[in-house]
């Protein structure tokens, strides 16, 4: 059993996806640091200095010192969690593309003949000598 669990972990796909997976992480990290420290800051100056990551409606007040939680809908953080959204999805759709242009290539590709079974070529070697007598 220990065996089969080992060959099953080992498998291709299932690291292939185990890296892709802590990949994935990793990217989400950097979208999410370019998107609020490189792309909002100057958005949020060309709309006046309004910085996304504040916005919120506010539907009750907190109170600290009575330690009562403000109740808000940061709407702003949404707007930051869309525009990462779409960054990813578009670095995807470029890295698929890539991909799908590459395959095309190697399908267009020429592919050399197949060398003919040895038993054809024994054949035609026997017809051909039966040809010259």
């Amino acid at each position: 059993m220990l065996k089969e669990f080992k060959d099953f972990a080992m498998r291709g796909n299932v690291v292939d996806l185990a890296v892709g997976f802590i990949l994935g992480g990793a990217f989400g990290t950097i979208v999410k640091s370019l998107v609020n420290d490189v792309l909002m800051p100057p958005i949020g100056l060309l709309l006046g200095g309004v910085d996304f990551s504040n916005l919120k409606i506010v539907l009750k007040e907190g109170n600290e010192a009575a330690d009562i939680a403000e109740v808000a809908i940061s709407y702003g953080l949404f707007i930051n969690n869309v525009i990462s959204f779409v960054i990813v999805a578009w670095a995807l759709f470029l890295i698929i593309k890539a991909m799908n242009t590459l395959k095309k290539k190697e399908e267009a590709a020429p592919k050399e003949p197949a060398a003919p079974p040895k038993q054809e070529v024994l054949l035609e070697e026997i017809r051909d000598l039966l040809a010259k007598r």
